[in-house]
Parts: C-alpha cells; structure tokens; sequence
C-alpha cells in the first residue's frame, strides 16, 4: 500500500507563498495497493493533480467521499478521468444527513459550472451501500466505515489491505455541543492499532469557543485519539486556511510536548501536498 497526500486543506484553497511547504489544496488523498486497486478519499482542488497521473491508466477509480461539503467535492469538475471515454469510476458517498449521493455530480448542473454533467465519457457511478452496512469491499482492501461528528455528518473510513490499516477521519468534531454521532471511545476502537491516523486537526484551543461547533477539533484532542486508539502515526489533516506553514509548525510542535509528557510512541507529522507513505 502507497498513500499519497494530494490536498490537507480545510474549508478553502489557500494559495500564497506562506501555504507552499504544506500546501494550499483542499482535501485529497490517494491510495495504491499492491493489486493497482485506486482508492481516492475525498474530492477537494487537490484531485486535480492527481488526475494528471491517475489518466495514464485506464483501470477503476474508487472515491471514497466524507461528506458533501463543498471543500470535499470541488475539484471533481476538474478530475480529468471523468472525461475519458468509458473509464470506470465509482463514487462511494459519505452517509450525509441529507440523502444527496448525487450531489458531487449537481455541482456541474444548471448556473453553478460551464461544463454539464452530461459531458462527462466516464462511466460513472454512485455505488450505494445499504445505511445498515458499515463494512465492504473495495478491490483487495475492507472498508470500515462511521459516522463522523460533523454540521450535516458524513463518514470516516478505514481503510485495511496489504496487512496494514489506514484510518481517515476529517472534518469531525471529537468534542461537540450538538448532540454526538460517535463517541470518542468509539473512534479509539475504530482506528484501532491503525499504521496511520489521518484526523482533523484544524483547530487550537487558542480558537475556542468561537469555532465550538463548527465541526473540526482540536489538534491535541486528535493526539489524545492517535494515543488512545495506538496509533502507529498521525497525520494532522484539515489545515486551517489561516495558518501559515510556520504556524503548522508550531502546531506539530505544540503536539509532540504531549506525546513527550505522556511518554508514548506516537509519531506525529503535518500532511502536506505531495507526501507518500509505503507501508510494508
């Protein structure tokens, strides 16, 4: 399994020379197993990139997508395998409060983008997996899915194939005011002994209580989670759009005094664009 960081980005797109080190898109990443089975996690402007290189094949895309917001769903209109003749592409909704599956493909209708829907060559479609079922197959790899603490809700996933497990769990909200989807403990069990943590990590206590309920948490909250479930590594994901790449390092930095103190493995890093990992 290759995991590749292709857009940490939460809310907007953050060009600018102070967002190049970690980057400016929107959310995407990408996973190759070993069998060439393509899982996307999530459609934000980092796609884009990603579909310069995914193009030189012609096996299925797998989009494994959180939720509808339109940080999530953006780049999609610029994914250029959706405009490749009978390409295979399966899109697997987030479970969103609003049942919208379709909502990535009605950004492309009516005043919202030049290019219709019914331009696409792609063979595309919304796979629907029963709201009962948490657990499925993609290719080689099991699929777990929960819902997220979200303004809407969605889903996180785990990914687990070629013997090792992936956990990806943005825009999700540990600790909020409105009423729970999941409990923490729930999460912990969820990304269990996961080799990688993938959790939001957009805000600081510095920002509470202005963004309580905004539907992101706390970076030392998503460390709390990384030590609780035995996290071989966490990635901080969902940079806030106004926080420089110096400021995600203080942040990174800010985390690993808890990791320290609490005498833990833990690996700590902030996902940037263009980041890969092997896992073996």
């Amino acid at each position: 399994m290759r995991l590749t960081f292709y857009g940490v980005r939460g809310s907007i797109p953050t060009p600018g020379a102070a967002y190049v080190r970690y980057g400016g898109n929107t959310a995407c990443v990408h996973i190759e197993l070993e069998d060439g089975t393509d899982i996307i996690l999530d459609s934000g402007t980092g796609i884009r990139v990603l579909g310069e290189r995914l193009i030189q094949k012609d096996t299925p895309i797998n989009l494994l997508l959180s939720h509808n917001h339109w940080d999530h769903i953006q780049g999609f209109p610029f994914f250029a395998p959706i405009y490749q003749a009978s390409r295979e592409i399966n899109i697997y909704p987030g479970q969103t409060l609003l049942d919208e599956p379709d909502q990535i493909l009605k950004q492309m209708e009516g005043s919202l983008f030049p290019v219709p829907r019914s331009a696409l060559k792609a063979n595309i479609s919304i796979v629907d997996i029963p709201k009962s079922t948490s657990r499925f197959s993609v290719g080689s790899a099991t699929i777990t899915r929960l819902a997220m603490n979200h303004p809407g809700r969605g889903s996180a996933y785990c990914i687990e194939a070629d013997d090792a497990k992936v956990a990806y769990i943005t825009d999700n909200e540990l600790y909020p005011p409105y009423k729970k989807e999941t409990d923490f403990i729930d999460f912990a069990k969820f990304a269990q002994n996961a080799d990688l943590l993938i959790h939001d990590a957009q805000y600081m206590l510095s920002d509470m209580p202005a963004k309580n309920g905004w539907g992101h948490s706390v970076a030392e909250e998503a460390v709390k989670l990384a030590m609780a479930c035995n996290a071989k590594k966490l990635a901080l994901y969902s940079h806030d759009p106004e926080r420089t790449d110096d400021d995600i390092d203080d942040v990174v930095n800010h985390c690993n005094v808890y990791v320290t103190v609490a005498e833990s493995n833990l690996q700590v890093f902030a996902s940037s664009e263009g980041q890969a990992l092997d896992f073996s």
